[in-house]
């Protein structure tokens, strides 16, 4: 039982800050926040990455691109020029990689204001933070595992960032429903999403990018993480720019 829920804090830990911090704040600036709560949300991203840690800037620049060119041949990740998941994510890994240690020129307006912390992103997307994470997570099973096939789940918690991102950029692309037609595959992957925070809303978010809902749509798009983030909001921990 311990070795599921430290996969399930790993999952919605690890999900909520993609979600909030480098898809909602970095990519799309749909609130602000204080330095110091951003430096904060550096550290909780590699807390709860730990191994998988994306770099904002890396993410932000990238996620910028797929909305501009979403389901083109300059997409960093769209099912329509992949063979499988796995090319998609392969290619996806190549071109963060590429951005992030600015190997590749990048128009200005896909850099304009996204956040970046050089230092602590050299830190914590370093061999040596990933090793520690790796070893960490090994005794935490070590210690946790009442049965030898719970360890099969151990490589899981290797590539949950990578799983979170093919879940919604190859599979919200190819399978669900649409609300709105738009110039692009982009589709709403669960009625109610109870699995990836609200990103599985993806052509709600395509329609209305600059939005922090991204549900609200239809009477059960619930979308968890603009809940916490209302409530952070009415607390005066972030600010909207646009409801």
């Amino acid at each position: 039982m311990g070795v599921f829920i430290f996969i399930l804090i790993l999952w919605y830990g690890g999900l909520f800050f993609q979600t909030f911090f480098l898809h909602r704040y970095a990519a799309h600036q749909t609130f602000s926040m204080s330095k110091t709560g951003e430096k904060l949300c550096y550290v909780l991203t590699w807390i709860f990455q730990g191994p998988n840690y994306l770099s904002a800037y890396g993410y932000g620049v990238m996620h910028r691109m797929h909305h501009a060119y979403a389901d083109t041949e300059k997409d960093p990740h769209s099912p329509k020029y992949d063979p499988n998941p796995f090319a998609m994510m392969w290619r996806t890994f190549n071109t963060y990689q590429a951005i992030n240690k600015k190997q590749i020129g990048v128009e200005e307006h896909f850099t304009k204001n996204v956040p970046q912390w050089e230092a602590f992103d050299k830190f914590a997307s370093s061999n040596a933070s990933r090793l520690a994470w790796g070893a960490l997570y090994v005794l935490l099973f070590y210690l946790l595992a009442t049965a030898w096939w719970q360890w099969l789940f151990l490589p899981l918690t290797f590539v949950m960032a990578p799983l979170h991102g093919m879940i919604i950029n190859w599979y919200a692309h190819v399978y669900g429903y649409v609300n709105f037609k738009l110039d692009n595959t982009s589709k709403n992957l669960l009625p109610f999403d109870f699995l990836m925070l609200g990103e599985s809303y993806h052509n709600n978010h395509h329609k209305y990018s600059g939005k922090p809902n991204f549900g609200g749509v239809r009477w059960h798009e619930v979308d968890p993480t603009f809940l916490v983030m209302w409530v952070m909001n009415k607390l005066g921990m972030i600010r909207f720019k646009n409801g």
